[in-house]
């Protein structure tokens, strides 16, 4: 990835750890989609200039989920499908750090997310948040926890203003697919179009690559 800017301390919302920011995309109450194909996404345009990509991703590595027991993971699972998309396109590099990290520990994990679930909570972000201007398309990653993004993404998506972009979700899960990320992201940005989703089981995450092409193509983004 040594010719893609990470733009971690890239042109910043201010403050070093944003645990209530500028709300850019209000819920709305009409409901999402239902599935994982495009809402509202543009169709491709011949000779059109490629837009410009963001890839967002939030992972946790330490002690996973591995068919049915456990593994300890020194790279997330969902750091891996990242780094396969950002190997075959050219994005762009944000990844989400916790302001107070995730438990080493799986059940650890599990509790404390589920809490956040529960309150509605805001994970706090360490640093600062990207602006987005300079984006029409964004890839916002996540691994799948009690069947929805974990709420960090949605401190992410409340700080940033993603209106009129393209989103692209993927994620990496132990056994509910992508549970209701489409819907989530589509209520969340109402302004936004939700695109395609992509869908890794974590334990196969390193050998993704024919899937992360596939779904690359899919959603027109040529790579390099």
């Amino acid at each position: 990835m040594d010719r893609r800017a990470l733009i971690k301390r890239s042109t910043i919302l201010g403050g070093a750890l944003i645990s209530a920011p500028i709300v850019a995309c209000r819920p709305s109450p009409a409901p999402g989609p239902t599935t994982t194909q495009p809402r509202g996404v543009p169709e491709a345009t011949a000779g059109a200039t490629p837009s410009k990509v963001l890839l967002v991703y939030f992972s946790r590595p330490g002690e996973n989920y591995y068919y049915g027991d456990r593994i300890d993971l020194d790279v997330g699972n969902t750091e891996v499908v990242a780094n396969m998309i950002a190997s075959a396109v050219a994005v762009d590099v944000y990844r989400i750090e916790a302001g107070d990290p995730y438990p080493h520990s799986y059940q650890e994990t599990v509790e404390r997310n589920k809490r956040e679930q529960d309150d509605d909570a805001r994970p706090s972000i360490a640093g600062p948040l990207p602006t987005l201007t300079a984006y029409d398309t964004v890839l916002l990653g996540s691994p799948i926890w009690n069947v929805r993004p974990p709420m960090i993404m949605r401190t992410f998506i409340d700080g940033v203003d993603l209106r009129r972009k393209t989103i692209y979700p993927f994620v990496t899960y132990a056994v509910s697919g992508i549970g209701g990320t489409i819907e989530d992201y589509a209520r969340y940005c109402p302004e936004s179009a939700v695109g395609q989703g992509l869908a890794v089981r974590g334990e196969e995450a390193h050998h993704a690559q024919q899937q992360v092409t596939a779904w690359l193509e899919q959603v027109r983004l040529k790579a390099e």
